[in-house]
This record gives structure tokens, sequence and C-alpha cells, in this order.
């Protein structure tokens, strides 16, 4: 494509073998240019000519480079996505977006000082199991929803090698690492709550983050959310668990996309991002004379590359970008919120 945006990425660990070469390389309107490589020159290997710079300042000096994405550790994207937006470049940054919320508005207001937009990766909207979640509630078959249950659970008793993850610097913890999976998708169907309460905890041997929290979203009409997250989940509950006046939804976290890309299976193939048989999720509704009807529920295919295609859209056509500024400085307020109180968001 003549119009292809030219993207650079900050680092090819883990992410950005995953979760964004793979996708900038596939989509037509983006051309996957260059990428910093401070030791071993792997990217070229699987992506023949692309530009491997030794530094973030040599990646940022390329005048070619319309967008870059921040894909490095989370206590350095304030300062990452800084540098990006004075050196005149787009930027697409991994959650969380920063450590704070003052650090996110400034983040913000910077992007419209420089006239370059800012989006935030927040690919969990576009998993097959929330879509599922999604089309239930688009339905009306539940009714008026009365309690809401979104986990993320895993069974992890070691402590990761990566240091950021592990030691207590700012965005470090199972709070900043999955709340704004969790946070984000609940925002994206229910907006702003009204108040919220939150607690975390410590419970692996020698942790010194958090490695467990819940919070408790109140919203308008009597809704009741409740986002959680722990690292040593044995048996994990349904990740989706939603009730209504009039039906009952349940649905596991299925997606497979994380482990089909792990795997190297192309966003082009056939089988990516559909969910593996028998994984549907159930759906109980209630009907005249109080008879309940239980029925399985096929998702729709998950695909990230919805994402990229939002920021092709905003870069290209104006159109506007569906993770907005408001759902991340909301998001920001619940993360940073202290344990114990119930908080207004204001």
């Amino acid at each position: 494509m003549t119009n292809a945006i030219k993207t650079g990425l900050l680092a090819y660990g883990m992410s950005g073998k995953v979760f964004h070469a793979p996708f900038v390389a596939t989509h037509p309107g983006f051309d996957f240019r260059a990428i910093v490589e401070r030791h071993h020159k792997q990217a070229s290997q699987d992506y023949p000519g692309v530009i491997s710079y030794d530094s973030v300042e040599a990646l940022l000096a390329d005048p070619e480079l319309e967008l870059v994405i921040v894909n490095t550790p989370s206590n350095t994207h304030f300062e990452l996505t800084q540098q990006v937006l004075q050196a005149g470049k787009h930027v697409l940054v991994e959650k969380p977006m920063a450590a704070s919320l003052a650090e996110v508005q400034t983040l913000f207001d910077l992007g419209r000082q420089v006239g370059k937009h800012v989006f935030v990766y927040q690919n969990r909207r576009w998993d097959s199991d929330f879509q599922a979640v999604q089309q239930v509630i688009s339905s009306g078959q539940l009714g008026q929803l009365i309690e809401v249950h979104f986990r993320y659970d895993r069974y992890k008793t070691t402590l990761n090698p990566k240091p950021f993850k592990e030691t207590a610097v700012p965005a470090s913890g199972i709070v900043y690492d999955l709340g704004p999976h969790l946070l984000d998708q609940v925002i994206s169907l229910f907006g702003k709550p009204l108040r919220s309460h939150k607690t975390t905890g410590r419970y692996r041997a020698n942790t010194q983050v958090d490695d467990y929290f819940t919070m408790h979203l109140q919203y308008p009409d009597g809704l009741n959310v409740f986002v959680t997250s722990g690292l040593l989940i044995a048996n994990p509950l349904p990740a989706f668990v939603l009730h209504g006046t009039t039906g009952s939804f349940q649905k596991g976290r299925v997606d497979v996309q994380e482990t089909q890309l792990q795997q190297s299976i192309s966003p082009l193939a056939s089988e990516y991002g559909q969910e593996a048989p028998d994984s549907e999720g159930t759906l109980t509704v209630v009907g005249a004379g109080d008879e309940k009807t239980t029925t399985k529920v096929p998702s729709l295919k998950g695909d990230y590359t919805g994402l990229f295609e939002a920021v092709y859209q905003t870069l290209r056509n104006e159109v506007a970008y569906p993770i907005r500024e408001e759902h991340i400085l909301w998001q920001m307020a619940l993360l940073e919120q202290n344990p114990g109180d119930w908080a207004f968001l204001g």
C-alpha cells in the first residue's frame, strides 16, 4: 500500500514478537520499517528488510517513521512516550499507559501540543470471549444487569524473572499488569463507575508487589461490577459471569490468539482466532412462567488486527479511535486508588 504507515517498535521481546510485529507486518496499511535491538539482532531474521537500530534515539531520528510503538517495561512508558511525541511521531503505547493519572494527562496534553495522536494498546477488546459478552449484552436477553464479574486468574507460585514485574517500582504488580485489561473491558461496556472499592494482597513467598486484587465498581441503576485477578488461583472460575433480571451468562477465558501467536501462527491463517471446540458460553434465559432455557453461545473470531485497523483508520481517515482518552483517564484513576476506602471518580 503506497500510503502505508511507516512504523517502528522499541523492543523485540515477547510483546514485540507476539503482539505487535505480526500485525504491523501483515496489515496492508502498515510498513514495518524499524526496531530497537540493543544486543541480539533477531528481527531481520523474521522480517527481512527491517532496520535494526541500537538505541531509541537512533530510531526516533529516522525521518521516515510516522508511528512508534512503545512496548518496553511499564515503568518506562511515560518517559519514552514523551520522547516519541517530542520527536514528532504518533505513538501507540502499551498498557498501563503510565504510572499515575497525572502522567497520563501529561501525555495526552503533550500529544495535542505537538499535533500527534496518542493511542493506548488495549488488545483485549478484540478477544473472542469478550466479544461473546458484548453480543449477549447487546441482545438484551439478560434484561437489566444486576451483577457482573470479570476475572483474570493464573497460578504462578514462582516470581517472574523480569525484574520490572516483581520490583516495587511505579506501575508494578498485578493491579497494573492485568488490571488495565479488565478495567478497559468494563469501561468499554459500562463507562465510568460512580464509585469503587479496591482490595489488594501479597501471597507468594518473597513477593515485593501485589499478586491479588479485587475491585467493586458501582454504576447507576444498581449495577455492581467486580473485577478480580490473582496469581495463586489453582482452579480458575469462569472469566465472565453476568446476571440480569431475565437471564445469566457464563464464559471462560478461552481466547486463543496469544497461544497461536507464540506458536508463530499468522493472523492471516484461517484458524487464527478461532476458539477450540466446546468453548462456548452458557446463556440461561427465563421466559414465561419462569421457565428457564439454556443454550450455548459461540463466539466470533478473535482478532487483534482490529486494534491496528482502528489506528490506521484514525491516522488515514480521521475516524475516532475507540479507546478514548477519557477511558484511559478513568482506568488510571481506578488503578491508583488506595485500597480500603470507597472512592468517587467525580
